[in-house]
């Protein structure tokens, strides 16, 4: 198995609340790999570390062989990690195809000049990232909304077009936090099907997610923390028998959901 992210001993604190402690994990080139744990268990906080969002106090991740940038999301982006959010940020006021063509314009040469000047190769580059785009909102299962304005999508096709926007910067890791939160069971398991495609098509999924039915039966290994410490990292049909865990679920009141 090719190592494609190694996490070390990430650690981040905030003033005197510890959200992650020495987190470590290392996620294989072509898999599905699941970070669950009850609320506040400190997952939001890794990808937002991971994706350059926080700098972490401790540790540091290695992509690629490569130690990534902290505190640079944009750098992260071109090293190749892309991610969604728990809560969809998309600009609400663009149509879907210009949303994912905004995801695309990292990968582009032309520069802002090129694009005020309408150099040739500038208007050659923007008619292949508007195809691209539209190819990717076809993969996604979204294209005849591509004239669309975002914010009138419905929740599970916003969660659509928010993967189609990462997927856009052509990225080697796929980090998808939450993307099941409020769709209903069809959604879920067409949502299901894309992940599975996306792998297919040679790129690696992050998932963070609640509904831990689809995390087991969709993920190669899981992650699990509690606390911001990492509890359990096995295939799901491990995990799902660790004691840790079932009490880290099923504890008292403090996990309270």
């Amino acid at each position: 198995m090719i190592k494609l992210l190694e996490a070390r001993g990430v650690g981040k604190r905030f003033g005197g609340l510890t959200a992650l402690s020495d987190v470590s994990l290392s996620i294989n080139k072509g898999e599905v790999y699941g970070l669950i744990g009850p609320n506040g268990a400190g997952k939001t906080t890794f990808f937002n570390v991971l994706t350059g969002a926080y700098i972490p106090d401790d540790g540091e991740f290695v992509f690629n062989g490569t130690e990534l940038p902290t505190g640079k999301p944009h750098l992260v982006v071109k090293q190749g990690i892309a991610r969604t959010f728990q809560n969809i940020r998309l600009f609400g006021q663009l149509t879907a195809l210009e949303n994912v063509m905004a995801g695309h314009h990292i990968r582009t040469k032309a520069g802002l000049w090129g694009i005020l000047t309408q150099s040739k190769h500038a208007i050659e580059e923007e008619r292949l990232t508007t195809e691209r785009a539209f190819e990717l909102l076809k993969y996604v299962g979204i294209e005849r909304f591509a004239h669309t304005i975002c914010k009138s999508l419905s929740y599970g096709d916003q969660r659509r077009l928010e993967i189609a926007r990462a997927l856009a910067s052509e990225p080697q890791l796929l980090a998808l936090d939450e993307p099941a939160a409020g769709m209903n069971a069809t959604e879920t398991s067409q949502l299901k099907v894309l992940i599975e495609q996306i792998r297919h098509d040679g790129i690696t999924v992050l998932l963070i997610e609640h509904d831990v039915k689809l995390v087991m039966g969709l993920c190669d290994r899981v992650a699990v923390l509690d606390f911001g410490k990492k509890i359990a990292e096995d295939v799901p049909a491990v995990v799902q028998k660790n004691e840790a865990v079932i009490s880290a679920y099923l504890g008292g009141p403090k996990h309270a959901h």
